[in-house]
């Protein structure tokens, strides 16, 4: 078994079946691309994530009410 219960030989025919449906001159820029997509993506999770822990420790950090519960 390979990655994710995939078998050397299932991976060498898909290699072989993207060769020639796009040809190897069209192939590294296409992974290239995912690639990019992908690292991009994840940028954008990363940042959703930091601005969504942000806005919480926002909404935490607020000052309590003066005593009495009178506002100020």
């Amino acid at each position: 078994m390979g990655i994710s219960g995939v078998s050397f030989w299932e991976i060498m025919l898909i290699v072989v079946v993207l060769l020639l449906l796009f040809g190897s001159k069209k192939l590294p820029g296409i992974a290239s691309d995912l690639g990019s997509a992908i690292r991009d993506f994840r940028r954008s999770m990363s940042s959703d994530q930091r601005s969504e822990e942000l806005e919480e420790k926002g909404t935490t950090n607020e000052a309590p009410p003066p005593p009495g519960g009178r506002a100020a």
